[in-house]
């Protein structure tokens, strides 16, 4: 299949619309499942690359989330405690660490569970049993993997009434090295982005004062940088421990996208306090209308988390990761990400204030490499 005719592009009104190989080979995936939108391919083919890549350069199972063409969140595949099974809504029934590739997603929709309502997943390994069981109780509108397990592929075809999207990928795919698109009537052309975004170890020529860069931050640091290349720029993203915390995309100023970032990520780890995790619902109340309580108990003065409880609990939660996928102009991020906990930056550098923002990044203990290699992806 060389051709796949689509329902319509991005609106209704764009119609014909349809997704297609113009040297007239076999399109590189299979639909086994639903029809697919123009949105949800847009979605699918860049989380692909983005845990294809996480998988190749951090050599573990990874899982993406992705609303409109950016991700809500990442994550590699490690196991999950106690607290992050309550934390992700995993049923007591499911062993889900004995997939890592479910937990992998788990943690990956965790990131920012408000925004992952009706995302489309991406898997780097073929989905198993429990990752299907997993994804069968969210809310999700499709999910691309290189492979699935008979019995995966059977519980993900009765989702949404027996419409949920299941797309199949040949791994092996790699497309031409010049890509084009069509804008206003006028073909753009460019080279692929194929260089490695950084290697495991390559931290070492820090800018800093502060020289200490765990293998933890260097992990966290590469998910961060392989997030950020699939993400609308102006982008960061905040990780931790093997998963994104929060990701601020597409915003005109940089330092509202740290913010957003930041923001989520403070959000993030207050979903951990003991005080939340111990909330009590209603059994028959849905995991979005629980999302959606957490959200509004975290965001307004509900009295459940006083607010010196809630700056102890941030401030016993430091040791973040940030990436950016620009320089920053300003030293204004530095002081946003200190408040968030952020122990170790990776930006590309090459801003004429860099001295402004190395000093800040020094009076906060902060270790900082410069990578060279702008992300920025539109």
């Amino acid at each position: 299949m060389n051709e796949y005719k689509l329902k319509y592009g991005c609106n209704p009104d764009q119609s014909p619309a349809r997704i297609f190989m113009r040297n007239n080979q076999d399109l590189p995936l299979e639909i086994l499942n639903g029809r697919p939108g123009y949105i949800n391919f847009l979605d699918a083919l860049n989380s692909w690359q983005l845990v294809k890549e996480l998988r190749k350069n951090l050599n573990l199972p990874a899982a993406a989330s992705f609303k409109h063409v950016s991700p809500a969140g990442a994550a590699l595949g490690l196991p999950l405690n106690d607290n992050e099974r309550k934390l992700f809504f995993v049923d007591e029934k499911l062993n889900i660490n004995d997939s890592l590739l479910a937990c992998a997603y788990a943690r990956a929709r965790g990131t920012d569970r408000l925004s992952s309502f009706g995302d489309w997943i991406a898997l780097s390994d073929k989905c198993d049993k429990i990752t299907a069981e997993y994804i069968r109780r969210e809310v999700s509108d499709g999910v691309i993997a290189p492979d699935y397990e008979p019995e995966a592929l059977e519980i993900l075809k009765s989702k949404r009434k027996g419409n949920y999207a299941v797309v199949k990928i040949d791994s092996n795919y790699e497309p031409d090295l010049l890509e084009t698109r069509d804008v206003f009537g006028i073909t753009f052309e460019q080279s692929r982005s194929t260089a490695p975004v950084c290697e495991l170890g390559k931290f070492d020529s820090l800018v800093t004062v502060s020289q200490e860069m765990p293998e933890s931050a260097k992990r966290d640091l590469i998910l961060a940088l392989i997030t950020l290349k699939y993400t609308q720029s102006n982008s960061v993203c905040v990780t931790k421990n093997g998963q994104t915390l929060g990701v601020g995309a597409g915003q005109q100023s940089r330092l509202h996208c740290v913010k957003l970032a930041c923001d989520k990520a403070d959000l993030r780890i207050l979903r951990e306090h003991p005080k939340i995790l111990d909330l009590e619902f209603d059994s028959k109340l849905g995991r979005p209308e629980r999302d959606n309580a957490i959200n509004v108990i975290l965001t307004t003065n509900s009295g459940i988390i006083s607010d010196s409880e809630r700056k102890e609990w941030l401030a016993n939660n430091s040791g973040a990761s940030l990436g950016s996928d620009a320089f920053f102009p300003f030293a204004d991020n530095i002081e946003r990400a200190y408040l968030s906990g952020v122990k170790f930056i990776a930006q590309p550098g090459g801003s004429i204030r860099d001295d402004l923002v190395i000093k800040a990044c020094d009076s906060h203990n902060i270790s900082m490499v410069m990578t060279g290699k702008r992300l920025f992806h539109h």
